[in-house]
């Protein structure tokens, strides 16, 4: 099989450009005296469910790749930001819940996240680059299973 030129290159820079950005609202965030954006994002998913995630609901649910979930679940229970809770219907398992301090720091986040987002793709971009971007990525994120991940999306 051959790869053309233009999707190597469409590669390269789409790899370049996704940790160049993340990299820069990392700095944001840290300057501003938060923890890291993975942070954000799982108690993001967290405090959109009443219940809690389980943790591999919680993995598959966010933005940013996280292959340690447990670990980063430990360093948020240990900050007082989630909390693990039984599940009812599975004995051995667990639902992580995020707690009020957690509301409260993703609240505080934010701010900073959105101006971050604003500076370094945002205001990079017209409107109307950002929604062809944001076509062409959602394109890319409903690859066919077996090709380029688990076929799911999220806006």
């Amino acid at each position: 099989m051959h790869t053309s030129e233009a999707a190597l290159t469409a590669w390269a820079r789409l790899v370049r450009a996704s940790g160049a950005v993340r990299d820069a609202v990392e700095a944001d965030l840290k300057a501003a005296g938060f923890p890291p954006l993975v942070w954000y994002d799982a108690l993001l998913e967290l405090d959109r469910v009443e219940r809690g995630l389980r943790p591999f609901e919680l993995e598959r649910n966010m933005l940013l790749p996280q292959y340690g979930t447990s670990r980063l679940v430990d360093r948020l229970e240990k900050a007082g930001l989630v909390e693990r809770r039984q599940c009812p219907f599975d004995g051995r398992g667990q639902y992580v819940a995020i707690t009020q301090a957690g509301r409260d720091l993703r609240r505080r986040m934010w701010p900073v996240y959105a101006a971050a987002i604003e500076r370094h793709l945002g205001a990079k971009l017209t409107e109307a680059e950002a929604k062809t971007l944001g076509d062409i990525l959602a394109k890319l994120a409903l690859a066919p299973s077996g090709c380029c991940g688990e076929g799911a999306t999220r806006d």
